[in-house]
């Protein structure tokens, strides 16, 4: 599928009709003009923000739609030169120009006379913004997303041919599901050695980005590169600290939970240890959850609806108006790229979910993940500042995990009432053991920006041994290479590095909200809406307030938490 434009875009008023986002001559006008405009008044700034909007609006929707495009189709090369043209030769020319349009926001003398909260809240993300660009940094960024460009092609292109069946990753995987051991540890072996086929070639694609995300911070004058994403990531209501502390809590009330529920899974299973292949089966021997068939794609899309329907009908249109427009690109296919995610199109202010379903539990949970994103989108498309409409990151990741968890009375949708409380706890087990991988990849990228020039075997070394405090206790005896090397398989180091710890941030939020359900389920569905709606108007903890939770990730906040889904795990009999 290549994405689709929506049938309904608000109307144009100073990008012309018909205009090419991929013609360099059409657009430097545009942006001269927004630079040399005249600007007399509060008024006549606020007149220039909706035309900057407008223009960014356009571009920012056809260098999603290309990179949509080149994401569902990683093997055709026409499609992968649109969207390299676009990297290549339109946005390397219009960063400068961003960035004067956002200093003479920032230098105006009527800024000041714009005192609606929103308003403050741009003025401090542009200064930043002006502070952190460096003309010299353009084509670095441009490299760096070239990479991360070779690495999806690399990932993308994994197949594996099992049992006389061409598979790709995500198809393979599921067979880690099944109750046969052999079966499992046959597909382990062979999806891992197909990433280790391609270990060297990503990380030599790493080995490329270090050093040049290095020179993107000393060229903006910070000291290293974790100074100067947590500017770039407006990173303003906490610290590094706080995520080394967050770590610590993890490690302290999460892991041993997780360690009971390896004991468990051990006991269940007859296992006096756990191999890599033990992971994902039902401890109990039963099959796999089953929620649709792979080959059912739009019968997972109609259940899917329906229970957005039983949560909220509002809910439910809103996510039929995704499958109406084609935005939705779920099965797992030869020349995809791995993942799923969420792009928000932002002149038609319609969201574009893409995902890898192979028939899963895991698939049910990531299409209410991704349409809780896309809710966040259309809650806050009606702010005309396209600048504004993206909240914080660790508050975006509440709306989507706080959907995986209010959706969990209604996933009789999918599963007769045994089916569903064994997905449900599968979730929570699922929650117990992803925080600890969160501090995993978090504390790992903290050592990596805060070791430059490091070499490849004390990366390795420093892995083995932050996974040793966070991760399973597992038997890895004969498969080393694969424990090395099995963070390669997490795209955010290479896509959006520091991008991980939001996960766990937002995890904390998403279950204060699940708490609020299970008493109120109306009241914590209309604060959840409430605080989707300010979109990026309001700052991270009033975000959090305005849908009724605290934004606090210590172990205070923590440990309550845990000990809340353990309650609630030992009350579930699947």
């Amino acid at each position: 599928m290549v994405a689709n434009a929506s049938p309904v875009q608000p109307a144009r008023k100073f990008v012309p009709q018909k205009f090419d986002p991929a013609d360099w001559a059409q657009i430097e006008p545009l942006g001269e003009e927004l630079l040399n405009r005249k600007l007399n008044s509060a008024a006549d700034l606020q007149k220039w923000l909706l035309d900057f909007s407008e223009l960014a609006s356009v571009l920012d929707e056809y260098r999603a739609r290309r990179y949509i495009d080149m994401s569902c189709h990683t093997d055709d090369a026409e499609i992968e030169k649109r969207y390299m043209h676009y990297v290549e030769n339109i946005e390397p020319k219009f960063k400068p120009i961003d960035f004067a349009l956002k200093k003479k926001f920032v230098e105006s003398p009527f800024r000041l006379a714009l005192t609606e909260k929103k308003f403050q809240i741009l003025s401090k993300h542009w200064e930043a913004d002006v502070r952190l660009f460096r003309d010299e940094n353009v084509p670095i960024e441009t490299e760096l997303t070239k990479l991360t460009t070779e690495y999806d092609k690399t990932t993308g292109a994994m197949m594996v041919e099992f049992r006389g069946e061409q598979c790709t990753m995500p198809r393979l995987a599921k067979f880690l599901e099944n109750p046969d051991r052999k079966l499992r540890e046959e597909a382990w072996i062979a999806f891992t050695a197909r990433r280790l086929a391609d270990r060297e070639k990503i990380e030599t694609i790493f080995g490329a980005m270090l050093p040049l995300r290095e020179k993107l911070a000393k060229n903006a004058g910070f000291r290293g590169y974790r100074d100067y994403i947590w500017l770039e990531k407006k990173r303003f209501d906490y610290t590094p600290e706080d995520c080394k502390a967050f770590a610590d809590a993890i490690a302290q009330c999460c892991v041993p939970v997780m360690r009971v529920l390896e004991a468990n899974r051990m006991r269940d299973l007859g296992l006096e240890k756990l191999r890599p292949w033990d992971l994902s089966v039902d401890p109990k021997g039963r099959a796999a959850l089953e929620p649709f068939s792979a080959t059912e794609i739009d019968r997972f899309v109609a259940r899917t609806k329906s229970v957005f329907d039983r949560m909220s009908p509002a809910l439910g249109e809103q996510f039929d108006s995704l499958r109406a427009n084609r935005n939705l690109d779920l099965e797992s296919r030869k020349g995809k790229a791995p993942g799923g995610y969420q792009e928000m199109l932002p002149e038609s202010r319609q969201p574009f979910i893409f995902m890898n379903a192979t028939g899963t539990q895991r698939d049910v949970e990531t299409l209410l993940h991704e349409g809780g994103h896309a809710f966040h989108a259309l809650a806050s498309a009606k702010e005309p500042l396209v600048f504004l409409r993206h909240a914080p990151m660790e508050f975006c990741e509440v709306a989507s995990m706080s959907m995986e968890l209010l959706a969990h009375d209604h996933l009789g949708e999918y599963y007769n009432d045994a089916d569903r409380a064994r997905a449900r706890r599968k979730h929570l087990e699922g929650i117990v053991t992803m925080l600890p991988w969160i501090a995993t990849i978090d504390q790992f990228q903290h050592w990596i920006y805060g070791n430059p020039g490091h070499s490849r075997d004390e990366r390795t070394r420093e892995w083995l041994r932050i996974r040793e405090r966070f991760g399973p206790k597992l038997d890895w005896m004969g498969f080393e290479p694969q424990l090395e090397a099995a963070w390669q398989a997490q795209l955010h180091l290479f896509h959006v590095p520091f991008y991980y710890v939001e996960y766990g941030i937002a995890q904390l939020g998403a279950l204060q909200l699940w708490l609020k359900a299970r008493s109120d389920p109306s009241g914590a569905l209309a604060s959840y809406r409430a605080a989707l709606s300010l979109g990026g108007t309001r700052t991270l903890p009033e975000l959090f307030a305005a849908a009724g939770i605290h934004f606090d990730f210590s172990e205070k906040t923590l440990r309550p938490l845990m000990s809340a889904v353990q309650e609630a795990l030992e009350s579930l009999t699947g």
